[in-house]
């Protein structure tokens, strides 16, 4: 038994498990982007299942049955889990909240806030879990709907607090700039208010949590081929194979702190964004 990673027959790779393997007879094979992508389990269409909706489900359930056991009892004096659970909701309040928006203001936007961080860090953090072994945020689809639903709701309130045509206007026509500078700055400035922040905060998730899942690919399946070099004759590999594995768990404890730095960032500045659409004066 050796750690590899696997290819099932939907060509989708499971990451570094436990399993019987040898040397490739093509020699090494890296990591790709094809692990990614996996055959449905059952379904077609928008509603077919397969292996990563699986894995989304099941720590959308675990999520809700820590919070939910977390809080079932509420103590004036918290300890244990509740003790955590309520460390990390006071941090995304008053940390990026209150921070951020403003005491007042960030009360309104505190559960959608909270909600967004710990989901993210749900999503991200599949990718350390042994068997899971894949960033369910390294599929487009997920960083993209999160990065529009942010987008929808600072325009909205936005448009809701200033008004449409103040909220566009103050925009897209920053005040205390001269006339003729503003066919400079309102093109730059609708595209980065209404074009460039969602496209960023889906670049941004996306882009890590797939170089992390890569790197982690490549360091385990590189200590895995330099292992079994014996099996050629190359009884040497074993010693690169060694630095090769080491390498691979410090770069686990690495994605870890990824995972929670990226859910941090799009938290952080769909909180920038909140802010700003809330202030006549942006």
């Amino acid at each position: 038994m050796t750690l590899a990673s696997t290819v099932g027959p939907d060509h989708g790779v499971e990451g570094p498990v436990l399993a019987s393997v040898s040397t490739p007879p093509d020699g090494y094979v890296p990591p790709s982007l094809e692990e990614f992508f996996y055959d449905p389990i059952f379904g077609s269409g928008v509603f077919a299942v397969n292996r990563i909706v699986l894995m989304m489900l099941l720590m959308t359930g675990v999520l809700c049955l820590v919070f939910g056991l977390g809080f079932r009892r509420p103590q004036v004096v918290p300890r244990g889990l509740q003790n955590v659970l309520e460390t990390g909701t006071e941090f995304v309040r008053t940390q990026i909240g209150d921070e951020v928006i403003g005491k007042e203001a960030s009360r309104r936007f505190a559960p959608y806030l909270t909600v967004l961080f710990f989901f993210i860090l749900a999503m991200n953090i599949t990718s350390i879990i042994p068997g899971l072994n894949l960033p369910i945020n390294g599929l487009a689809a997920l960083p993209l709907l999160l990065a529009v639903i942010t987008w929808v709701i600072y325009n909205y309130q936005g448009a809701k607090t200033q008004g449409l045509g103040h909220y566009v206007k103050g925009s897209l026509f920053p005040p205390g700039i001269p006339g003729p500078i503003y066919l400079l700055v309102t093109p730059i400035e609708f595209v980065s208010t209404f074009v460039l922040r969602p496209i960023t905060l889906f670049i941004r998730l996306l882009a890590n949590m797939i170089a992390g899942h890569l790197i982690l690919g490549l360091f385990y399946s590189a200590s895995t081929y330099l292992f079994l070099g014996y099996q050629d004759g190359r009884w040497w590999t074993a010693l690169f194979g060694l630095g090769s594995f080491v390498g691979a768990i410090a770069f686990t404890f690495f994605e870890a702190l990824v995972a929670v730095l990226q859910a941090y960032i799009f938290t952080l500045l769909t909180a920038v964004y909140l802010a700003g659409s809330l202030e006549p004066e942006h």
